[in-house]
């Protein structure tokens, strides 16, 4: 857009929302003669009324009224953008308060935490662990990953950084005396080891022979609150478990585990950072937003095995 397009843009939208040239020519430090020759000169280029002009009173017409709040978000734009560019100069320092799950946070989320906060001396965290869905507003907390669904809100903001994907798996001694189950009906047979609270078993999203995805909800037989605990009686040996690759990568790598229906890979859980609006993100929230969203964008327990779960 040239110079001259915008000087005239801004003219109009000061003119219209002051209510008169002169008032146009205050906000601008502009002479009232010359808010009126960069209007006439829009209203030329864009071959229509703008303004309905009276001795006493300036006016937009139904055209020029379409045009003012096309031209005041398009502005917005620009501001919001200037902005951005500004904040991305900016150090980030401060105190930031985050809250993640518990054993994603921990494992996942955390070492990109430290490494921010090992390059930003003037930034101060307060990390919290919880699984309890936290209230950003009210408990003061700057930023959260939350995984799941999101709830509708308009105080939020939200990116997504990763789909987490589960799989079906094992110790190698429990298939070794139990069998190995060919499909999911298989499953009904064998010990199986689920995550529930408050005796509700959560199903598993699994692929079925016909290739639709689907719940599954399995008839377990040890019922643990807790991913990691679940890890711990899978590799005892107690059962067959659907546990997310962040959480299993290690003792499948190792041998420890082993996928069963491997051809069940399921992309299960959406993670978000989310953190309340604000006009402008500040420094200290952006600078951890990019960055995971750059680690989870080919995190390090997807590979270099995850390509050969999905054979």
């Amino acid at each position: 857009m040239e110079a001259a397009s915008l000087q005239g843009i801004l003219a109009f939208v000061h003119a219209v929302e002051a209510g008169s040239f002169t008032g146009a020519g205050e906000r601008l430090n502009v002479t009232k003669s010359a808010v009126g020759k960069s209007i006439a000169q829009l209203e030329r280029r864009l071959a229509v009324r703008l303004l309905n002009r009276t001795t006493r009173s300036l006016s937009p017409t139904s055209e020029g009224l379409s045009y003012y709040e096309a031209c005041v978000r398009a502005l917005a734009e620009i501001d919001a953008a200037q902005s951005l560019l500004a904040s991305r100069r900016q150090v980030p320092s401060g105190k930031l308060r985050v809250d993640v799950p518990l054993a994603f946070g921990r494992r996942c989320v955390a070492p990109v935490l430290f490494g921010i906060a090992s390059r930003h001396p003037d930034l101060t965290m307060e990390i919290s662990f919880s699984d309890r869905r936290v209230d950003l507003i009210e408990e003061g907390i700057d930023l959260a990953i939350r995984m799941g669904d999101l709830d509708d809100s308009l105080s939020l903001a939200a990116r997504r950084i990763y789909t987490q994907r589960s799989a079906i798996c094992a110790a190698p001694a429990y298939l070794e005396q139990h069998g190995r189950p060919q499909s999911i009906e298989d499953l009904a047979g064998h010990s199986i080891i689920a995550y529930g609270r408050n005796g509700i078993v959560h199903p598993w999203m699994v692929r079925h022979a016909d290739g639709h995805i689907g719940k599954f909800r399995p008839q377990a037989r040890l019922i643990l609150g807790h991913g990691e605990p679940m890890l711990d009686a899978a590799l005892a040996g107690c059962g067959i478990t659907f546990l997310p690759t962040w959480l299993t990568a290690d003792s499948l790598r190792s041998g420890e585990l082993e996928t069963v229906l491997s051809d069940c890979l399921i992309e299960n859980i959406v993670v978000h950072a989310i953190w309340p609006v604000t006009r402008n993100l500040a420094p200290k929230v952006r600078v951890v937003v990019d960055a995971l969203v750059e680690h989870f964008s080919s995190p390090p327990w997807d590979h270099p095995w995850s390509s050969d779960l999905e054979k």
